[in-house]
């Protein structure tokens, strides 16, 4: 039986068992209880008593600290890889990529905690000279609430800013992925993060709302879903706790008749088909103009007839490729309806689009192009969370735009175009969070990363993300001669 993280031990959970699933075989790899209230306040007070310690570090201190524990991370990079294809369900190299961006936003933060500086403002004043600083003081116990489709990646985007700025944390990982973040906490706390520093509590709905509404918890920073996003700014909300979102996307991606066809099609193909399409950020909506639609329909489609799912290497046989399974049942389900109410509104599927018949048991689901969908079916409406990829003729960058923008979501959206007046045009009229110009859908540590509209507030990445886990006080200094 697995157990809790809390105040630098493994502590056993009061909880119902739930049993953790490998996605590709349906084994089951693990038994975890769920954290019950009492488990998550013990998680909680754990936390907060670090917490004077912990803020008062220096900060350099606490910078080396984090990179000591990326590097002694590395050291465990086979391991902690093999756990999260176990119990994601990604293909080996995927998970290896995961793992990657997970140290390297580690040592990002590690590096650029240090750079972060205050302000300092002459006054006006009738009491003799007087001037005004800004600081930034860590804000206290942070809840990181992660999802099932990133792990690591989006522990790291919560846990490396949260700790360098000065705070302390209680993370829930999804209940189906609590394994390799469980295993990480020992690894923190071995490469020396003070015990109470870093907690992991388990479960699913009730121990995320526990967390949440804890009297103790300051902050919350959730990646997930956007009803349980919604949810969890309701309860936040009551006690007006400061709360990051980065929710669903329904991300488009436009290509105008001068792209670099092949560039285009390759890059629109990994981005929308890693991680089985289970990605927020995603390009889950493609808009064509009419000159490149044909070439670039045939171009992805073959492509796309290359993947062979199943589990972990890639297939020996090339150009084969790899694709993973749905992480569950229910989602193979939702996405099964997706496709199904596309084709009865006259939609047509030009390759996969069911589950492949030769691969025993696991949630596999043969990627899909799928074209003349309306505007109107869930295809188009929803976040398809998986991997399919509806695509729409268009005739020029503005009636992209304008079916781009005809989504409640906005989180990111691409161009591919070397026309500088249709950059111009996508970078301010695309209504989302992210745009990226001739590139592929990728959240880099440099750079600020969130949603707009049903896809979130707050950011993460970048310096920017530093300032979602501080306060800013104003000190006012005067009666000087």
């Amino acid at each position: 039986m697995t157990q809790l993280w809390i105040d630098g031990a493994a502590t056993e959970a009061g909880g119902d068992a739930r049993p953790v699933q490998d996605p590709a075989t349906l084994e089951e790899i693990a038994t975890v209880r769920d954290a019950t209230p009492e488990d998550v306040d013990r998680a909680v007070r754990a936390a907060q008593g670090a917490f004077p310690a912990w803020a008062a570090t220096d900060v350099q201190k606490r910078a080396g600290i984090v990179r000591k524990a990326a590097d002694l991370l590395q050291e465990h990079a086979d391991e902690l890889v093999a756990s999260l294809v176990r119990e994601q369900g990604k293909p080996t190299l995927e998970a290896k990529g995961e793992f990657s961006h997970f140290v390297n936003g580690l040592r990002f933060y590690s590096e650029l905690g240090s750079k972060v500086r205050g302000g300092y403002q002459e006054l006006p004043s009738q009491f003799g000279r007087s001037y005004g600083l800004t600081i930034r003081r860590p804000l206290g116990v942070v809840a990181g609430i992660i999802p099932w489709n990133f792990p690591l990646t989006l522990l790291a985007n919560k846990l490396a800013p949260a700790l360098v700025a000065g705070n302390t944390m209680v993370a829930k990982p999804a209940e189906t992925t609590p394994l390799t973040t469980l295993r990480v906490a020992e690894l923190l706390t071995e490469a020396g993060v003070p015990d109470g520093v870093v907690n992991v509590v388990t479960g699913a709905a009730e121990t995320g709302e526990a967390l949440v509404t804890h009297p103790l918890v300051r902050r919350v920073a959730f990646t997930g879903q956007t009803s349980t996003g919604q949810r969890i700014a309701e309860l936040a909300g009551r006690d007006l706790k400061k709360v990051s979102l980065e929710l669903g996307g329904s991300d488009p991606t436009i290509v105008l008749a001068d792209a670099d066809l092949d560039a285009a099609v390759k890059t629109i193909q990994i981005g929308r088909y890693w991680n089985c399409g289970q990605m927020c950020l995603a390009p889950k909506r493609a808009f064509v103009v009419s000159e490149l639609y044909d070439q670039f329909v045939d171009s992805l489609v073959s492509r796309v007839e290359r993947y062979e799912p199943g589990k972990g290497d890639e297939p020996a046989e090339k150009p084969k490729l790899r694709i993973g399974p749905l992480h569950t049942a229910r989602q193979l389900e939702v996405l099964q309806e997706q496709v199904a109410d596309a084709v009865d509104r006259g939609a047509k599927v030009l390759t996969g689009g069911d589950v492949p018949q030769d691969t025993p048991g696991g949630h596999f689901f043969q990627p899909a192009v799928v074209v003349d969908v309306p505007r109107d079916a869930r295809l188009a409406t929803e976040e398809v969370f998986g991997p399919v990829l509806p695509i729409w003729r268009v005739d020029d960058v503005d009636q992209a735009i304008e079916y781009a923008n005809d989504t409640s979501y906005g989180l990111g959206s691409s161009i591919w175009t070397r026309d500088a007046g249709a950059i111009d045009k996508a970078m301010n009229g695309l209504e989302t969070g992210i745009t990226w110009v001739n590139q592929m859908h990728y959240g880099y540590d440099e750079m600020p990363f969130g949603g707009t509209k049903m896809s979130g507030i707050g950011r993460e990445h970048g310096a920017e993300a530093l300032e979602e886990y501080v306060e800013i006080k104003s000190v006012v200094v005067g009666g000087l001669h």
